[in-house]
């Protein structure tokens, strides 16, 4: 334990193959970077599939002479938002792990850094995506609702079955990153 924390330079015995070895995990660490990069690709596929979706959307009202009814519009609407929050996800995930896990991002002084990031840690991302899976997961079960005539009810039960496992889920995670975190508090004390 105390080895971790006190420089290399106080231990000349260590060797060389440690140190290497060392060296070779910590850069392990890059191998992620492709998988944030696929994952930016994957934010552009969600970018034209909620274009080609509005797109759908304005068409049908156009070709509908503005007459389409209430809850299609509804339906497609919560589908556009849906989109939108998967790639709110995306863009936490993209930025909140190459920042906990691969690399510092230099964007101290950039206007637009999200407020998020200067306070971001794995605890706090896993909290954020745990939040924004149950948006994702209301965002379905309320199109179920809106739906339920042409859905089962076996279906539309697994889906709030699903919805209330995340709500737990979340609730749990969040209060095990609470009690960790008053744990290190009377820790420093």
């Amino acid at each position: 334990m105390i080895k971790s924390v006190l420089p290399k330079q106080q231990f000349p015995n260590m060797s060389k193959g440690t140190q290497t070895l060392e060296r070779f995990i910590f850069w392990s660490r890059w191998l992620q970077a492709p998988l944030y990069l696929g994952l930016i690709v994957a934010q552009g596929i969600y970018v034209w599939l909620f274009m080609a979706e509005l797109g759908h959307l304005v068409s049908s009202v156009i070709s509908a002479g503005g007459h389409i009814s209430e809850t299609e519009t509804m339906l497609v609407v919560l589908g556009l938002i849906d989109v939108v929050m998967i790639a709110n996800l995306l863009i936490m995930v993209i930025i909140g792990g190459y920042e906990t896990f691969v690399s510092r991002l230099d964007l101290d002084d950039h206007p637009d850094q999200p407020e998020w990031l200067s306070h971001v840690n794995a605890g706090v991302l896993k909290i954020k995506l745990s939040t924004a899976i149950i948006g994702i997961s209301s965002i379905h079960l309320l199109k179920t609702f809106i739906n339920a005539a042409n859905i089962s009810e076996h279906t539309i039960m697994w889906q709030v079955i699903i919805h209330v496992v995340f709500l737990v889920s979340a609730f749990a995670m969040a209060l095990v990153d609470k009690m960790m975190n008053q744990t290190v508090l009377l820790t420093k004390h």
